[in-house]
């Protein structure tokens, strides 16, 4: 795993130990990154929210790419850890906030992303539980763009969303995601 583009291009990442994680492969996050880039342009003073964080790769990306900040949210111990030494390897620690909890267990937003970034386990129906309750506590900023990462078996859909694109890459497919009004 590494840093695909971006201040810390080539840069290695650590997964965490053990198999209660599934990082998202370098190839899945290489498709997601060009379609943001295709649709944002530009990444800079974006403020981002990485969901189900796991080792941060995707939070650390958008960091590497121009992003502001990052608030990643990750329950796992084995997760946090590897996200700790990654977050630290990079230097980003000034522009992060890690929250050592369940993504359900947000409260209020204090500031809105511009991009949120959610890797759910697989077949849990997890990323559209935490769409439906996120959009309530405005974790969503108006223009918002949603990506979420499910097994090709999911699909997504939630009121107060439109789907912008679905692309299959292996075995993942990739939703992003736009919020209808909030």
């Amino acid at each position: 795993m590494r840093i695909i583009s971006g201040q810390w291009r080539s840069r290695p990442l650590i997964a965490p130990k053990g198999d209660t994680t599934r990082p998202t492969a370098d190839r899945t996050r290489e498709t997601l990154f060009s379609m943001l880039t295709s649709r944002l342009g530009s990444f800079e003073d974006l403020r981002v929210l990485d969901l189900f964080a796991g080792s941060g790769a995707l939070g650390l990306e958008a960091l590497s790419r121009g992003a502001v900040h990052c608030t990643f949210v990750e329950q796992d111990a084995l997760a946090l850890d590897a996200l700790a030494v990654n977050i630290n390897k990079l230097g980003a620690k000034d522009q992060s906030d890690v929250r050592k909890s369940s993504v359900l267990s947000l409260g209020t937003a204090i500031k809105p992303a511009d991009i949120v970034l959610m890797d759910p386990p697989y077949l849990s129906g997890a990323g559209s539980v935490a769409l439906d309750k996120l959009v309530r506590f405005g974790w969503f900023a108006p223009s918002a763009w949603i990506s979420v990462e499910t097994s090709i078996k999911e699909e997504i859909d939630v009121k107060g969303f439109t789907i912008d694109t679905v692309r299959n890459v292996g075995k993942a497919k990739l939703t992003l995601l736009r919020p209808a009004a909030i």
